[in-house]
């Protein structure tokens, strides 16, 4: 008897029939063109790279650096940080969520000592990373978080107004704020650049309409880059006075960190700017890592291992000069909307970013300034997060209240500030919140006609909550029996525990009736 045939190897998986033919035929051409992630990878690279052109240009001129930085920093999170493991999908460059704190750091240390601080702050993710505190960012408050992204937006919003008019924007927070009345007064008597005003709000009103456009086609075309893109051209067909993007070449503006620029950043205020850089540029890229994991069924992002690409390529771009880069969720959401499947697509769009750079470069000189600034009100109104603060304002008052000062604290002082500020207050809250002490006290005749005051303790017993024990306790009366059980506390403090110790020491000097603990109190140093 023959033995039965052996199964032929099927490369389909369990439970999927097979689309190519019979075992053992060879593929079609259009059959391994459809299995090849490049079919996918190369048109979602060109809509990222589209999307992010005008991005990173606005983003280096709102910081107060060359138009070209901005370029450098998108084409490493390209090249260099797309070619390294942790998240497949997301896609780094320079951040908007990144642009106040540079602009500040620029103002402070000067545009040659950029470089040295984007480098301290790679190194420092490359040590958070080697130490596998990536994950640990997944513990920040999500309001601080939306905190954090709605000041930086109102920031963005509130400096990019005054560049719609084509003026130069006060520097701080507040300054901004009691500036607008001027500024809108200027825009309507016409004593602002009135060409830059209706470039600038024509561009906006693209922005905020093209989604709307009834041709599936049309909308294909990124917003932003539609948008600049009219803008560009109407500015050079009718060749109106406004401010243009000064453009030099990628050589110009590239230079490694010098002993000036070390000599600048050194002492406190260089460190603070190097912390609160990696602190707050990790953790948007591992925040977006997690917005882009939910929006995908592809491999999950690897945190630690994300932030150590995110630390090779800040080292990159500090030895470069450039901006610092962080995961953008506009780009990622992009990518991940354009059909992208593997890491081929990052990499090819900072591919695309170099050869434009390279071989067109006076396409930037074309684009007007106000056009840039329209792009980034868009986006930095699109950081704050309005449902989220409504919804809140319904169900969660605290946590809606932690958003809106982490927002406020961000505008009247700066990026750190604003947000240790938020993170204290949600650790306040939480502490207020968790230290729940239930006090019942109950009075109980007992069989013989003894009046009992009984006093039962439940929840957890801190130093919150001690001003409202010790008053409870003290307007216990002296002349009759209590009775106090704390069996039912989860947790006693050390101040609770030497308040309780005192409280009764003192009572049973005092009164006249007994006083009974169940279970006994411990003794303290």
């Amino acid at each position: 008897m023959n033995p039965p045939p052996r199964p032929q190897r099927s490369d389909s998986p369990p439970g999927r029939l097979r689309k190519h033919g019979p075992p053992g035929r060879p593929r079609t051409p259009a059959a391994v063109l459809r299995a090849v992630p490049w079919r996918h990878d190369l048109p979602a690279s060109l809509v990222v790279f589209l999307v992010a052109l005008p991005l990173c240009v606005g983003v280096a001129v709102a910081s107060g650096v060359p138009a070209e930085l901005g370029l450098v920093t998108g084409i490493v999170g390209g090249l260099v940080a797309g070619l390294l493991p942790g998240s497949s999908l997301q896609v780094s460059g320079p951040a908007a969520g990144l642009t106040v704190l540079v602009a500040d750091a620029v103002q402070r240390f000067g545009v040659s000592a950029l470089g040295l601080l984007v480098l301290g702050t790679g190194l420092l993710q490359l040590a958070m990373g080697a130490l596998r505190l990536g994950r640990w960012f997944r513990a920040m408050s999500a309001s601080v978080v939306h905190g954090m992204l709605a000041g930086i937006g109102l920031t963005l919003v509130l400096g990019q107004l005054y560049a719609l008019a084509d003026r130069r924007a006060p520097a701080t927070g507040p300054e901004k704020i009691a500036g607008l009345p001027a500024l809108l007064g200027d825009v309507l008597t016409a004593a602002a650049n009135p060409s830059a005003v209706a470039l600038g709000l024509g561009t906006l009103l693209i922005l905020i309409a093209w989604k709307y456009l009834p041709e599936r086609a049309a909308r294909a075309v990124p917003a932003p880059l539609a948008a600049v893109g009219v803008a560009a051209a109407v500015t050079a067909a009718a060749d109106l006075p406004v401010a243009r993007i000064h453009v030099a070449g990628l050589l110009d503006v590239v230079h490694l960190p010098d002993r000036d620029a070390l000599t600048a950043v050194v002492g406190t205020a260089g460190l603070g700017t190097v912390v609160a850089l990696a602190l707050i540029a990790s953790a948007e890229t591992l925040f977006s890592a997690a917005a882009v994991d939910r929006m995908h069924h592809g491999p999950r992002t690897d945190y630690d291992r994300e932030l150590t690409a995110q630390g090779i390529g800040n080292t990159v771009c500090g030895l470069l000069g450039a901006l610092p880069m962080t995961a953008v969720i506009v780009r990622s959401a992009t990518n991940v909307q354009a059909g992208a499947r593997t890491k081929a697509s990052r990499v090819l769009h900072g591919g695309w970013l170099l050869l434009f750079t390279v071989l067109l470069p006076g396409a930037l000189g074309l684009v007007p300034l106000t056009a840039l600034a329209a792009v980034l009100v868009h986006a930095g109104a699109k950081l704050v997060p309005l449902r989220r603060i409504v919804a809140l304002c319904r169900g969660h008052l605290g946590e809606a209240l932690v958003l809106v000062v982490t927002a406020g604290a961000i505008i009247a002082t700066d990026l750190f500030d604003g947000v240790l500020i938020g993170i204290g207050l949600a650790v306040a809250k939480s502490a207020w919140q968790t230290s729940h002490l239930q006090i019942a006290v109950e009075e109980q005749v007992r069989p013989g006609g003894e009046s009992v005051h009984r006093v039962r303790l439940s929840g957890n017993a801190t130093f919150l909550r001690l001003p409202r024990l010790l008053d409870t306790l003290e307007r216990l009366p002296g002349d009759r029996p209590v009775e106090l059980d704390w069996s039912g506390l989860r947790h006693l403090d050390h101040a609770c525990t030497v308040a309780l110790v005192s409280w009764a020491a003192q009572h049973r000097a005092r009164a006249s009736a007994p006083l009974a603990v169940e279970p006994p109190l411990p003794s303290v140093a």
